[in-house]
């Protein structure tokens, strides 16, 4: 095999990589060393911003397979056939440390996952609890603060901690989950791991239900006490990433069974609390569990930074099928998430190979930013709706539309008996004097005499007719008289 070639980031191969340029022997080093300076600025650049929570994660690839017909409760494609694969990619992490924070800590654990489905990925952003601190996205960055290193001597303060669980009787039930026997997972193959918000799922009749996710670990559920986690973080302070990253290397592949609840959206309402409140769990009683199918990690990934500290997932990535409920933290979530990853990784994140839909084709009219990578045809416009043969809405909602204390979550306005996009331009146009409607025929005539397209000019013409039928008729004239010379 041919011996590979170093070379600078434009391509030109590298003589010396051991000595930088100098002027003459032992001279000051010179200016026009371009590798030099291109390898010291890349350097210098080589870390983005970190994720302000779940900082510290581990990754792998996988799939999701069906085991149970589900399609009574939702049309979701991936979801709509016993025995069909998903590729799937999992990230997993502690939420309060630093980067370099320790694995084995006392800590709520992320349960991430990103599903590569035929109609856009789909994340499943949750925890390995059920529930949560805080109901109100309003309070989570005070909450994140009272847990995160204190501004003044750099160090996570219990007053902090306990002073912002004291205002918040809410977090009691979380609280009593992270300080129980669960608190420190052994490894991310030994826990459980929940999508803790409530979901929305629509078959294809249109009837709606509301949703909980259950992974279930089919290793068993292993936790440390206090001591054996300190003695674990002294011997390997990235226990968790070891663990699983040497058990998918011998094939020993951690799988969880995933379960949901199910209640159907009518039952909501009445139900004896808030079943959209992330701080408590739906009664196993009330709706038990229903298995869905398996989730299998088989693969690690290449490169740490390019896939799994990369990695962006927003619980507001849906497909059809899957939608938000009323869950406060949820909604917070849909914007929070999304934001996040726009500021550290920047607009076009979702083009990363890590972030990219593996099975679905991406086309719309996002266009350039750093590090854009997709572009269109010379052909493609980059406005929507055009005459040109784009990309166009399909008219379906993902799933159907949230009914909330009367309101409902749809697109569409309310109807007024003058809800035209017509009548208010007659009447200005009826108002102009005739000096004033000529020189608004003539002023429309020239530009629109300019389009290529028949097409294009009638439709516009039909507007005007729709406004005042006088007005239509003159524009057409002049349209006309300018094209025939």
């Amino acid at each position: 095999m041919s011996q590979r070639v170093l070379t600078t980031e434009s391509g030109a191969p590298i003589a010396d990589n051991q000595n930088s340029a100098t002027a003459g022997a032992g001279g000051p080093v010179l200016l026009q060393d371009q590798h030099l300076l291109e390898k010291l600025a890349r350097f210098n650049r080589e870390r983005i911003p970190e994720r302000v929570v779940h900082a510290r994660g581990s990754g792998a690839y996988g799939y999701f397979e069906v085991t149970d017909d589900v399609t009574g409760f939702t049309r979701a494609d991936f979801l709509s056939e016993v025995g069909r694969r998903t590729e799937t990619f999992v990230r997993f992490s502690t939420v309060a440390d630093s980067l370099g924070g320790a694995d084995a800590v006392r800590d709520p654990r992320g349960f991430a996952l990103k599903f590569y489905t035929d109609e856009g990925n789909y994340d499943l952003v949750g925890n390995n609890t059920p529930v949560f601190f805080v109901k109100d996205p309003i309070k989570f960055p005070d909450f994140i603060h009272s847990q995160k290193r204190d501004p003044f001597t750099g160090r996570q303060e219990p007053d902090n901690v306990w002073d912002f669980w004291a205002h918040s009787p809410e977090a009691t039930h979380q609280v009593t989950w992270l300080m129980g026997d669960r608190g420190i997972p052994a490894s991310y193959r030994h826990m459980n791991g929940y999508g803790s918000h409530t979901y929305q799922w629509t078959n294809a009749r249109g009837e709606a239900f509301f949703v909980k996710y259950h992974f279930k670990t089919n290793q068993g559920v292993r936790s440390l006490s206090a001591e054996q986690a300190a003695e674990l973080v002294g011997k390997d302070a990235s226990s968790h990433q070891t663990d699983l990253l040497q058990a998918i290397e011998r094939g020993v592949n951690p799988s969880w069974t995933l379960h949901v609840q199910v209640m159907p959206a009518a039952e909501a309402a009445d139900y004896r609390f808030n079943p959209f409140d992330v701080t408590k769990v739906w009664p196993h009683a009330d709706y038990p569990l229903r298995r869905v199918g398996r989730l299998v990690l088989d693969r690690n990934p290449d490169n740490v930074f390019a896939e799994v500290e990369q990695a962006a997932f927003s619980p507001n990535n849906f497909v059809p099928g899957i939608g938000p409920s009323p869950d406060k933290m949820l909604q917070g979530r849909l914007f929070a998430y999304a934001d996040a990853q726009r500021y550290r990784l920047g607009i076009n994140h979702t083009q990363l190979p890590v972030n990219a839909p593996k099975a679905a084709h991406v086309d719309n009219y996002g266009r350039d930013g750093l590090h854009a990578t997709r572009h269109g045809s010379r052909q493609d416009r980059n406005y929507e709706p055009n005459s040109y043969a784009g990309p166009a809405q399909t008219g379906a909602a993902l799933a159907a539309p949230l009914a909330v204390n009367g309101w409902t979550g749809t697109h569409e306005a309310p109807a007024h008996p003058k809800d035209d996009d017509f009548f208010q331009a007659g009447e200005l146009y009826r108002l102009m004097s005739d000096e004033e409607k000529g020189r608004l025929v003539a002023n429309i005539a020239g530009g629109l005499s300019q389009v290529t397209r028949d097409d294009v000019i009638e439709k516009n013409l039909a507007h005007f007719r729709a406004a005042d039928a006088e007005y239509g008729r003159r524009v057409e004239e002049a349209v006309r008289a300018l094209r025939d010379d």
